[in-house]
């Protein structure tokens, strides 16, 4: 009985349609990424276990490094960039006319585009003057919290507390370690002057410990 033989068909397989599809999705992610904003300054936060995940909602996020300066941003979140706008410049206006600052215009605008202020009131014209992707390299010394009679964080969660007057805005406070208390303490008595008392502490989340409510839930 004469065999049959079975055509022999290559195994390869042409690659170039997955190779395609890979980029097409590569590309939509690149699109679609939201890049985490650069940090005013490096701070180690302390430890905690939270269940809690901070929502990208209007904030003013206020900051205390290792040496104890510290700093405030503004997270205006919008659908409208004018509305978006609108909002850093009433805060501005509102502190240059508060504290007669004298900014200009274009000294106001770049407000916008700064990424955090860390300088008295007396120097903020001088940093507004610089282009926000040059004002990493200069160094601030921290807006003056540790005067009760010139605190000067009172003005600006007074502005912002304006601005936002008929929204939610989400006050942030993140400390580093090496931080000291007065500092820290000073910064609760501006918000506490502007009737401020509730507020986020920010953290880095660690781990819930075994057997805790928290592990449970978080391990059902």
């Amino acid at each position: 009985m004469p065999s049959i033989k079975l055509p022999r068909k290559s195994t390869d397989t042409d690659m170039t349609p997955f190779v395609d599809i890979a980029f097409l999705i590569l590309s939509f992610f690149i699109m679609a990424t939201k890049f985490k904003p650069a940090e005013p300054v490096p701070v180690t936060t302390p430890n905690s276990v939270s269940a809690d995940i901070l929502k990208e909602e209007n904030s003013l996020l206020i900051t205390i490094d290792k040496d104890n300066r510290v700093f405030v941003k503004f997270n205006v979140i919008e659908g409208d960039k004018e509305a978006m706008q609108q909002k850093y410049l009433q805060i501005i206006k509102s502190l240059n006319d508060a504290r007669n600052l004298g900014l200009t215009s274009a000294q106001m605008a770049n407000f916008q585009a700064t990424n955090a202020i860390g300088v008295p009131f007396s120097s903020l014209g001088g940093l507004l003057n610089v282009p926000a992707a040059e004002q990493a390299a200069v160094r601030q010394q921290g807006i003056p919290v540790l005067d009760s009679l010139n605190n000067e964080l009172v003005w600006w969660v007074g502005a912002a507390k304006t601005a936002f007057a008929n929204q939610k805005l989400l006050y942030l406070l993140k400390g580093d370690n090496d931080s000291k208390y007065p500092t820290f303490e000073g910064v609760i008595n501006a918000l506490r002057r502007n009737e401020v008392f509730k507020y986020n502490l920010i953290t880095s989340q660690e781990a819930a410990p075994a057997g805790s409510e928290l592990y449970l839930e978080r391990n059902k």
